[in-house]
């Protein structure tokens, strides 16, 4: 399933975060701790540069700790990283968040920190910034894109927050990436398919969490493949319809739901071991694209001058 969610507003976001970038000390980029490699903006990466980042692992109270322990350490390993995990359950842990922004440059000691903070759509982003704030600044909703331009904010201890929309790049390389932003509900409704995203996630719960998939749903048997989960699933929540057929689609979109609210436990969908490979499997696979348009490219040159060539030889001819 290629997801390609780019709105307008957030290509108007991207050049407006690179405006003002200059004038930021410190970026804080807010990463859902299911899948820190999934939810972080490779084209956010790419604009901040070598400016001091700390990573917030938003949602942590959904992810397996075990795994949130493992990204936190294996993102600290980038010179000028940080990263923390918090929880809305958890106040405190979000609004330590700028002091420890604050202590990422020393050399502002004394002086203002201006920060600017980015994640891509729905990772909690409005609700963190309404802690930091202690107050309700910016508005939060349970749909991807509801910040829509950017605010400053003072947060106190003359630190600074820059709000920028939610921004999504504009195409999801990695396949699984795409499903598990999906899962999440990074993504709007109107660009994903239940049916595909829910055969994603079962397929994921019957090799890393089977258990957790047969005590949810009450299944005598772990499924052998993810048709086979989602009709097992449908069947036990009454998703039937007629000759008592299950709907694929009423199924999925339980499976989806009870994934992204924690109703199957906490959950993370991605390793740092497993965030490498697919990196790797990644740029490969967008090299050959690449090459491949390249090499296109070219015969479409050489048909054209080959076509030229032959016209200007047939009127010399006449």
């Amino acid at each position: 399933m290629p997801i390609q969610w780019f709105p307008g507003h957030m290509h108007k976001a991207r050049l407006e975060i690179e405006a003002a970038l200059p004038k930021v000390h410190v970026v804080i980029e807010v990463l859902d701790a299911r899948i820190p490699y999934s939810s972080e903006n490779p084209m956010l990466a790419e604009i901040r540069g070598d400016k001091p980042c700390l990573k917030v692992l938003a949602k942590s109270d959904l992810a397996d700790p075990v795994m949130t322990d493992a990204w936190q350490a294996y993102l600290e390993r980038t010179a000028g990283v940080r990263a923390r995990a918090v929880t809305t359950e958890d106040v405190p842990s979000i609004r330590i968040l700028k002091s420890v922004a604050a202590k990422m440059v020393p050399e502002r000691a004394g002086r203002a920190v201006n920060t600017m903070i980015v994640g891509i759509p729905n990772v909690g982003k409005s609700t963190i910034i309404n802690l930091l704030a202690g107050k309700k600044v910016a508005k939060t909703g349970n749909t991807p894109a509801v910040t829509k331009q950017q605010q400053r904010v003072a947060i106190g201890d003359g630190v600074t927050l820059l709000d920028t929309p939610g921004v999504m790049w504009p195409n999801v390389h990695n396949v699984n990436s795409g499903y598990r932003l999906a899962l999440i509900g990074s993504i709007k409704e109107t660009a994903m398919d239940y049916a595909d995203v829910g055969f994603f996630g079962a397929r994921f719960l019957i090799a890393e969490y089977p258990d957790r998939l047969m005590d949810r749903f009450d299944l005598d048997e772990l499924p052998k493949s993810e048709m086979e989960a989602i009709e097992a699933i449908g069947r036990r929540r009454g998703c039937l319809g007629k000759n008592n057929q299950v709907d694929i689609d009423r199924a999925s979109r339980i499976l989806v739901t009870e994934m992204r609210s924690g109703g199957l436990g906490l959950l993370t969908l991605e390793s740092p071991s497993v965030m490498e490979r697919e990196r790797a499997a990644t740029a490969a696979a967008v090299a050959e694209k690449e090459e491949n348009a390249k090499l296109k490219d070219q015969k479409r040159k050489k048909r054209f001058r080959d076509k030229q060539r032959a016209q200007k030889k047939s009127r010399e001819m006449r």
